[in-house]
């Protein structure tokens, strides 16, 4: 897909996800929304207009209440993933990446100016993300291990540099993800008015031309004052209710509490120290070799990312529980859900893509 910029804001800099090749596709492939709260009649636009006042928003001060949920027909691994210490250790990983996919969140969001908050409420710890864009630094905050993370960015901060990541992804973020995205294996039009956390709203339809697509559509509400995504969802092919969603229940674009956007190590957590940058990180020559980068095969929506194979193998738990996530297939073995396939190769490659194992297996054997 070619690249489209859109305007910068703090609140698209709050990034957060999941661990694995999973989670990485999914919020890639990108999100569906409840517009059906009330009738709602906006001035019209046509698809160009929505998508330009979409890309043209640009929110500096919000407080909002985000709920995620995911259907993607994976089993139930709670008795694989609730075992020893030990084997909760060393399926951390994978759990937390599987979580995102089956489960449902509750985050909090927080913005004023250069500063931002994610605040990801588990059922019994939470996680923070606070970015603070003039001062180039953030915090990565875990009660349930007790750990505060503060990331320095050197270098300049408008650029790709990394972020503290959580689990939960924002509407906006997945709406600028599209945005980014968008070209012209992409059919685009204007849905239904709708309200969404009280907002009236426009809904954006995006849909893939390619019938080869697991995705059928992706769904965004976009604020009809604002421009700001209040909602995203994903559905499959075929499926008439979404795989995955995000959306607001509660928002107000106004500047949260100041003491909210601040954070003080509490007693008793751990504080490490780390500095985020890539132009240095490349420039010290310490960038991953081709060899292991991931190779992006094809393009739009039935793009395919292939991982080189990992240095080791998975061993005990967390190879117990890949073999019960996927089935073997000729060549190795395969994890499908709605929306994802993932082929583990023989030879230890990874593949992955919003296509059947077919086309992964094809693209795999080098066709």
């Amino acid at each position: 897909m070619g690249t489209r910029q859109t305007p910068w804001s703090p609140v698209r800099r709050v990034s957060v996800a999941g661990a694995a090749v999973l989670v990485a596709v999914v919020a890639a492939a990108v999100v569906i929304p409840t517009m059906a709260e009330a009738r709602v009649d906006l001035p019209d636009k046509t698809p160009a207009e929505l998508l330009q006042f979409a890309a043209a928003g640009d929110v500096t001060a919000m407080t909002g209440t985000i709920e995620q949920s995911s259907d993607l027909g994976l089993p139930d691994l709670s008795a694989i993933a609730g075992g020893s210490s030990s084997a909760k250790d060393s399926t951390a990983g994978l759990s937390d990446a599987l979580d995102l996919l089956t489960g449902s969140h509750t985050a909090k969001v927080y913005l004023d100016g250069d500063k931002a908050r994610l605040q990801v409420l588990d059922r019994l710890a939470e996680r923070d993300v606070y970015v603070d864009h003039a001062a180039k630094q953030g915090w990565f905050v875990d009660s349930e291990t007790k750990t505060a993370t503060r990331y320095t960015v050197s270098g300049d901060p408008s650029s790709s540099a990394p972020e503290p990541r959580a689990t939960v992804e924002t509407p906006q973020q997945l709406l600028d993800d599209a945005l980014a995205k968008l070209d012209d294996s992409t059919d685009i039009s204007v849905g239904t008015d709708g309200r969404v956390a009280g907002r009236d709203a426009y809904e954006l339809v995006l849909a893939p031309k390619d019938a080869q697509s697991l995705i059928g559509e992706v769904r965004f509400a976009i604020d009809g004052e604002t421009g700001a995504a209040l909602s995203a969802s994903i559905t499959a092919r075929g499926a008439d209710q979404p795989a995955f969603d995000v959306a607001f229940t509660q928002v107000a674009f106004s500047a949260p509490d100041a003491a909210t956007l601040t954070y003080r190590p509490a007693p008793g957590f751990t504080v490490e120290e780390k500095t985020l940058t890539v132009s240095e990180h490349e420039a010290q020559g310490s960038a991953p070799p081709a060899a292991q980068r991931p190779v992006v095969h094809g393009e739009g929506w039935t793009a395919v990312v292939e991982l080189p194979p990992a240095d080791s193998a998975p061993t005990g738990e967390s190879a117990a529980m890949l073999d019960t996530l996927t089935r073997p297939v000729s060549g190795g073995r395969v994890l499908e859900t709605a929306l994802v396939t993932v082929f583990f190769a023989d030879d230890g490659r990874v593949f992955a893509g919003a296509v059947g194992p077919d086309s992964l297996a094809q693209v795999a054997a080098g066709g």
